[in-house]
């Protein structure tokens, strides 16, 4: 817990990003991993620090628009592979 709790801290003291942007991009990635418990506590999180229904919903599209991206990638794959087995 004390390894993931300073892997979390570790943007703060860099601060290249704000906080409420961390959190946007936590979302992205929380619905890409379909994580329930990620998507509460970022959810809570962003909302705290300021972020909008909108900009939630922005940086939602964006992790939809990569999901579709990678499934558009790894279907290539996969009939890649088709073509490959023997």
């Amino acid at each position: 817990m004390k390894g993931y709790a300073a892997l979390g801290g570790a943007g703060e003291k860099i601060g290249h990003l704000d906080a409420k942007t961390r959190e946007l991009i936590a979302l992205a990635v929380a619905i890409s991993l379909r994580c329930d418990g990620c998507i509460t506590v970022h959810t809570a999180a962003a909302k705290k620090l300021g972020a909008t229904k909108e900009e939630i919903a922005e940086a939602l599209g964006v992790g939809i628009s990569v999901n579709a991206g990678a499934a558009l990638v790894y279907s290539a794959r996969t009939l890649d592979a088709f073509d490959m087995a023997a």
